[in-house]
């Protein structure tokens, strides 16, 4: 087993993870809406951090999924994660689904309907298609690792690689598309703790290799290759890869510079998930149609704070006036219920 004990460095990935997505979503949104920017530089910066900032999410979900089955087994596992990820991708998917709906002159979205909205149970939108795949990861992995022993775990990444690379070979819908593109970085994460010591990665010299890396590779891949994140196959992958080390390696080395606030980032990034572009969406509408603000820097500065900080002043809201079941909700008691009878 991994030496893993100090898992601090989780909560540091976590925090980087959630702040390149707030900042790509509220660049997107300006890109969208026609405010002004440089373009290429949009569009690099754009396919850099979506070449794996998601695929780190998944990564990150992974470290611990094998010591959760191991202590609840697949059918209890499954049943948490109906409270902690399936329930508030319902109800968040809903609640800002509606916003858009009454909205939708002001938003990029287009015009979209109730219909549209209620269409998350094979139709997930904005954001919140990660808890939708997560979710059915979670159960896909759990049916896997209820059949196969733990020393195959190398075997079932492998697997998930050809998965990533030949993806036809699963039906063109969202349920196989979700596990084709990302179950391969959730296997990362499951290896990952099994057999890597993070002392291996946790020096100085380490995250300067990794840093290096990562930026030739990136290199290599946007400008010498002339790819973007949408072209998958075996160099995306190991970009994926590198960059996921490089995180890593960055998330050990704040570590041990004891930034207490990345940590609170972190530990609240499913919050900053669920409300982020209600809040970075909200300030760029009201800048731009209200006070007529054009400027892409100031859309971009107060998006990205507004984007971090709304949702974290309203969590210390909802935490000091305990407000049961906003983020997550006993629901799989009543289906344990529903099953027994």
């Amino acid at each position: 087993m991994a030496n893993m004990k100090n898992t601090d460095w989780v909560d540091y990935a976590k925090a980087i993870g959630i702040i390149l997505v707030v900042y790509g979503h509220v660049a997107r949104g300006l890109y969208n809406a026609g405010i002004e920017s440089s373009v290429t530089l949009y569009k690099l910066v754009d396919s850099i951090i979506y070449s794996f900032h998601m695929p780190l999410f998944f990564f990150l979900s992974g470290l611990f999924f094998y010591s959760s089955f191991s202590k609840r087994g697949g059918k209890q596992l499954v049943f948490s994660k109906v409270d902690t990820i399936f329930y508030p991708y319902l109800v968040w998917s809903i609640f800002q689904g509606s916003i858009e709906v009454f909205l939708s002159g002001y938003t990029n979205t287009g015009n979209i309907s109730f219909s549209d909205v209620l269409a998350l149970l094979w139709a997930p939108r904005a954001q919140f298609w990660f808890l939708y795949a997560l979710f059915v990861i979670f159960v896909v992995s759990s049916a896997i690792y209820s059949v196969v022993p733990k020393r195959l775990s190398i075997l079932v990444f492998l697997l998930a690689i050809l998965l990533y690379l030949f993806p036809s070979v699963l039906p063109d819908l969202n349920f196989y598309h979700f596990l084709s593109r990302y179950f391969v970085f959730f296997s990362f994460g499951i290896i990952f703790m099994m057999y890597v010591k993070i002392e291996y990665i946790s020096t100085t010299f380490t995250f300067f290799v990794s840093l290096v890396a990562f930026v030739v590779c990136q290199w290599l891949f946007h400008d010498y290759l002339s790819l973007n994140y949408k072209d998958k196959g075996i160099e995306s992958l190991l970009l994926a890869f590198i960059s996921i080390i490089f995180m890593i390696s960055s998330a050990i080395y704040l570590s041990n510079k004891s930034y207490g606030y990345l940590v609170f980032i972190g530990k609240s990034s499913m919050a900053i998930y669920l409300m982020h572009i209600l809040a970075g969406s909200g300030i760029r509408i009201i800048l731009h149609n209200f006070f007529v603000v054009d400027s892409y820097f100031v859309h971009l500065v107060l998006g990205f704070l507004v984007g971090v900080l709304a949702p974290l002043a309203i969590l210390k809201i909802i935490n000091s006036l305990k407000i049961p079941y906003v983020f997550s909700a006993p629901v799989s008691a009543c289906l344990k219920f529903s099953i027994k009878k």
